[in-house]
């Protein structure tokens, strides 16, 4: 017996705060960057760079949240959902240049006699708290449900107190004249940047190859399976991402009974979607734990 369940959280439409969450950073890296290069701040730059990074990735989790309600095709059943996760690996190595770039400038920028003009680079790193502060709040109610919403209001409330920290290093060397504090903050910021790629790196190439979602551990998944009522055997138990938001399951209960079959299948679909967040669960019932060792054992079976 297979059961298959599609639950779905409801959701708020997101799609106005993402569009206005990118337009105002877009407006905001571009008067950085112009700034950056009129202020001859490398650390504004580098900011610039960040905040471009996170106007892509408001971007990809957009896409996905637009992708995701794309209904399934006879030749893609689960629609085009994982692309989301392809986007990220692809962003995480360019953001890997990017970093390299930055960095190898401000190196050479600490032997460098040009001066910083502190005023503008204060003024407009503080610019940029507002805004990141602003659009990390429209995603704030969204964090607890929603792995991409999370991540988008982490990036931008990170962006804040970046473009803070530069706001500091223009307030040093304006009552301090040093100079170097600039390139510092410029390699500080990469370092920042670096540790995060890091991190999507890792978390996309990991659901790319459908690994386990590190919010979910499979063990819990496993003991909560077991002590079902009638639960013999649990086997074949496999959870992967379908996209970054979604999570799927399936799994082999051995179970002799046949009372309530239908009323326990029901309970599993929402205590895996309640306890774990999973959305998606298959769920097969059989009958006879001798028989199915056997056929595992046995080449070719099926």
């Amino acid at each position: 017996m297979h059961q298959c369940s599609h639950h779905h959280v409801t959701e708020q439409n997101y799609g106005t705060a993402f569009a206005v969450g990118v337009s105002l950073n877009v407006i905001f890296v571009v008067i950085e960057a112009a700034y950056g290069v009129y202020g001859n701040s490398l650390a504004l730059l580098a900011d610039a760079g960040h905040n471009l990074s996170d106007v892509l990735g408001l971007l990809l989790a957009w896409a996905g949240y637009a992708l995701g309600k794309i209904h399934p095709t006879q030749t893609r059943t689960y629609g085009l959902r994982s692309t989301t996760i392809l986007a990220a690996l692809l962003n995480a190595l360019l953001l890997l240049l990017a970093v390299g770039g930055i960095a190898w400038e401000a190196i050479g920028r600490f032997a460098s006699d040009s001066e910083v003009a502190a005023p503008t680079v204060i003024v407009v790193a503080l610019i940029g708290v507002v805004i990141n502060t602003v659009t990390a709040l429209l995603f704030m109610k969204g964090r607890h449900d929603d792995i991409n919403l999370r991540g988008a209001f982490l990036h931008m409330a990170a962006d804040a107190l970046l473009s803070l920290g530069v706001a500091i290093a223009g307030t040093v060397i304006l009552y301090t004249s040093w100079q170097w504090i600039d390139p510092l903050m410029s390699l500080l910021i990469a370092v920042i940047i670096f540790v995060a790629t890091l991190g999507l790196l890792r978390d996309s190439f990991e659901l790319a190859v459908q690994s386990v979602p590190k919010h979910i551990c499979i063990g819990d998944v496993e003991d909560y399976l077991a002590a079902l009522p009638g639960v013999e055997a649990v086997h074949d138990l496999h959870v992967w991402a379908i996209s970054t938001t979604e999570t799927a399951l399936t799994v082999h209960l051995v179970k002799s009974s046949i009372e309530s079959d239908d009323a326990l299948l029901r309970q599993i679909a929402h205590d895996l979607e309640h306890d774990f967040r999973i959305s998606h669960s298959t769920i097969q019932i059989e009958r006879d734990l001798n028989q199915t060792r056997c056929a595992q054992a046995e080449p070719g079976s099926l």
